[in-house]
């Protein structure tokens, strides 16, 4: 992969760009929100809601039909590689607001503008860096907004981290990683056994009275995280930078944005840059020593987390996430959460605030976040209710 250093010229080059609404065609990876959309989506994610694979439940529901879930936005469009050539970048933060719900059938127009960037700053891992800001909007058929995400992308001097990612290996006072982990048959059938156990809440409702400050939510497991884990993300609606394609399709391409791809050294095939997620060369390219989970990806197990938590009778506002640490391949990875304020908002709405946590097997908190809910009240109509499409 190309190696570049931060420049003056760079940076005023991305000063000119900041405002500006982005070419996304290549990265658009889906526009209909049909059935069959819907189920890989949400079995990319892991999930086994069946408000959203079921279509009888969900005409039962105060959606009144077959619905997706929120995050299947990120399925439509998520992000694009941006600016900055010849440095590393991984997506770092994610602020989601959801307004309202996207229908089977559905087409969902996204749009991506460029908010300018943050720094150049030194930076421990990689010289100096910078972060991007993004802001996503996706739009209906009736040209109504249902879903607006902020992001973040810290770009970096590849060939800093690599070599101070050399150096880190030397450090005989940290712990060794080990990757891929070592698990042991009786840890991953305990695992396994838990995965299996944790139930979206469905359809009895979570209602705002019950709700008490300081509560905790229902855990929700990922892994051991596999290489099929992660082709499912990708082909349910993974949205990779750009597009995938084979052979002359994707080479064409790649002869177009040679910035977009690098030349494995193993099978000296060309690979896209987003193949850090599954390729092992890739990733140490990267300056990374594993193959490592896609950051909206993520950002999915959290919304996941959520919805799990409040019912079908509920709604997510608001999620926010940072990404702290990679994620690697073979990890497991456990989601939880606390209830940390309640009110009712001027317009009526009942809503619980909360934190987040996705802690690994090393007990690291790779994901901390914050969100808001809105949950039904004994006394009117639930949040859904509110945001369904009159028929």
């Amino acid at each position: 992969m190309p190696e570049a250093v931060i420049t003056d010229e760079m940076v005023e080059s991305m000063k000119a760009r900041a405002g500006v609404n982005l070419r996304i065609d290549h990265s658009v990876n889906n526009e209909e929100a049909t059935r069959i959309a819907v189920t890989k989506f949400t079995g990319g994610i892991g999930d086994v809601n069946t408000l959203w694979t079921d279509a009888e439940q969900a005409q039962r529901s105060d959606y009144g039909a077959p619905v997706a879930p929120p995050s299947f936005v990120i399925g439509c469009f998520s992000g694009i590689q941006f600016g900055w050539p010849g440095l590393g970048a991984f997506h770092n933060a994610t602020q989601a607001h959801f307004y309202k719900p996207v229908y089977w059938g559905d087409t969902i127009t996204a749009t991506c503008r460029y908010d300018g960037f943050t720094g150049p700053r030194p930076s421990k891992f990689a010289g100096q860096m910078v972060t991007d800001h993004f802001v996503n909007s996706y739009r209906n058929q009736h040209d109504e907004l249902v879903a607006e995400i902020n992001w973040q992308v810290v770009n970096f001097e590849r060939g800093s981290a690599k070599s101070r990612s050399k150096e880190a290996g030397k450090d005989s006072s940290k712990p060794e990683l080990v990757l891929p982990h070592p698990w042991q048959e009786d840890e991953i059938v305990a695992i396994e056994r838990q995965v299996l156990a944790e139930k979206p809440r469905g359809t009895a409702p979570r209602f705002w009275e019950d709700v008490t400050v300081g509560e905790t939510m229902q855990t929700l497991t990922k892994g051991p995280i596999g290489l099929t884990d992660e082709v499912a993300f990708i082909a349910g609606g993974g949205t990779p930078i750009p597009r995938l394609k084979a052979h002359a399709a994707a080479l064409a391409d790649y002869q177009a944005h040679p910035a977009w791809s690098f030349r494995d050294p193993v099978m000296g095939s060309s690979e896209p840059i987003y193949a850090v997620h599954y390729n092992k060369a890739a990733a140490n390219a990267m300056g990374v020593a594993f193959q490592y989970d896609v950051g909206f990806q993520r950002q999915c197990w959290q919304t996941q987390l959520l919805t799990n938590w409040i019912g079908d009778n509920g709604w997510v506002a608001d999620c926010s996430s940072e990404y702290r640490g990679f994620v690697y391949l073979s990890d497991v990875i456990t989601l939880g959460g606390e209830v940390t304020g309640k009110e009712i908002t001027s317009d009526g709405e009942h809503v619980v605030h909360l934190t987040t946590f996705a802690t690994n097997q090393r007990g690291a908190n790779v994901m901390p976040g914050t969100a808001t809910v809105a949950l039904p009240s004994a006394e009117g109509v639930s949040p859904v209710a509110r945001r369904a499409r009159k028929a």
